[in-house]
């Protein structure tokens, strides 16, 4: 039986249990960070924020069913135990960390500067058709998010698929102590956080901390399409997967039929398979190759692998297409870099419909920040965009070089209302039309209205 107890967590934190004697000792099954999203027997990590301190919802978990607080303060009035330590987000790593070491079954790691979050989705699918597999939820990819995650491992899983996210150095190295991966996934190495990791060989160097907590025994899959990935040694077996012939599993005969189908083969040496994903996106190939040689390292079968692919399904914010029955509407709007804005115009620019693309700021990119953003309105107007509207403080220097690179329209806004009022006037029926920008650019305030299109 793997489980936990607030003994088991003031023992291995070095915390100070505070409760009835009684309570030492009752099993708490997963975690949570918000009170809203407590379940029974959950325990309670109280995260002090900016804005809200987790401490004062302590018994409102309490109330929806936590059976014990992680806590750095004393709870006044608890109504139920818990654990006093220095630091809540230094311990709830340590405890994900010992919880994860009770299971024996094969964790997959992925991390990659594009396409992490496809590529697990992509993965948990391919596993899923055989085995009952534990992923990362929405983009619990972080210092926080990994632990929580890990803490939801039940004796009924019998594989993981955990995204690991980071923008330092370090990071991977205390994201990867938790995760212990079997397997680890790298998509690609790009620029991305650049603004602390310098350039792609820092990206490389650290996202490839991982490797430090790994088995000898354990498995690389790399993009060998990716130079730096190709020529990199992990240390470990390794397996490169892309379109280039050097790669060990590689895409073929790639086939888009607009929004509702994408069909390729996936070839290695031994064996060949035709997939078909109801899905859009040039990029899917690439995590479907990632997906489909962790399946075959997990004993999946061809018609196994098969199945999985076809249930994938993208989550929002990730090019979701919806046909609003005005438009083609290709919501990509969770996060951006240069390398994922060029795919998702890559992957637009094979649709037939007139191609709107919505762009904002991609951040964090340090001092070649001006060079990327111009770099990305140049590729619009090559890849035939035939509208574009941007808005944010870099996004000026997208809009500036997609109209000295003779794009056919574009339009800046200063103010992000004012692009929201222009919608109506700019879109025309029949459109597609993609949205994308970092995350806090928060670009998902224009979804309603280019929804309520008519």
């Amino acid at each position: 039986m793997k489980y936990l107890t607030a003994d088991i967590i003031a023992e291995i934190t070095n915390g100070k249990y505070v409760g009835e004697q009684s309570d030492r000792h009752i099993e708490i099954m997963g975690a949570a960070r918000d009170n809203r999203e407590v379940k029974p027997g959950n325990l309670f990590v109280c995260i002090r924020g900016t804005r809200v301190d987790g401490h004062s919802f302590a018994n409102s978990a309490f109330e929806a069913g936590a059976v014990c607080c992680l806590a750095e303060i004393d709870i006044p009035d608890a109504k139920g135990p818990y654990v006093l330590v220095p630091s809540t987000l230094e311990a709830i790593k340590t405890i994900g960390g010992y919880y994860r070491s009770l299971f024996s079954i094969p964790v997959i790691g992925i991390s990659g500067s594009v396409g992490k979050t496809t590529t697990k989705e992509m993965t948990a699918a391919v596993l899923g058709s055989k085995y009952s597999v534990l992923k990362t939820p929405e983009n619990l990819n972080n210092e926080l998010g990994v632990p929580l995650t890990l803490l939801s491992l039940n004796e009924s899983h019998e594989a993981a698929v955990i995204e690991m996210g980071i923008s330092d150095f370090g990071e991977m190295s205390r994201l990867a102590e938790m995760v212990k991966p079997d397997v680890c996934i790298l998509t690609t190495i790009g620029h991305s956080h650049l603004e602390t990791l310098g350039s792609p060989k820092g990206v490389l160097k650290a996202k490839s901390e991982v490797f430090d907590f790994m088995q000898a025994t354990g498995t690389a899959i790399l993009n060998g399409d990716d130079e730096l990935l190709r020529n990199f040694e992990p240390g470990m077996d390794k397996i490169l997967f892309g379109y280039e012939d050097h790669n060990d599993i590689r895409a073929e005969n790639i086939v888009s039929a607009g929004t509702e189908k994408l069909s390729f083969d996936i070839v290695c040496e031994s064996w060949r398979i035709e997939a078909c994903i109801s899905s859009y996106g040039l990029h899917l190939p690439m995590a479907a190759l990632a997906a489909a040689a962790a399946g075959r390292l997990l004993g999946l079968s061809s018609d196994e692998i098969l199945q999985g692919l076809s249930s994938y399904e993208p989550i929002d914010g990730r090019a979701k297409v919806t046909d609003t029955g005005y438009i083609t509407l290709i919501d990509d709007c969770y996060n951006a870099n240069p390398n994922s804005v060029k795919s998702a115009l890559s992957s637009l620019s094979a649709l037939s419909n007139r191609k709107v693309a919505i762009l904002g700021d991609m951040l964090d990119l340090g001092e070649m920040s001006q060079q990327l953003h111009r770099e990305i309105g140049e590729f619009a107007a090559g890849n035939g965009v035939d509208l574009l509207l941007c808005h944010g403080e870099n996004a000026a220097f997208i809009y500036e070089s997609f109209i000295s690179s003779k794009g056919t329209f574009g339009k800046y806004f200063q103010k992000k209302e004012d692009l929201i009022a222009a919608i109506p006037e700019q879109i025309k029926k029949g459109d597609a039309v993609l949205v994308k920008a970092s995350h806090s650019m928060s670009f998902d305030e224009f979804l309603p209205a280019l929804n309520g299109l008519e």
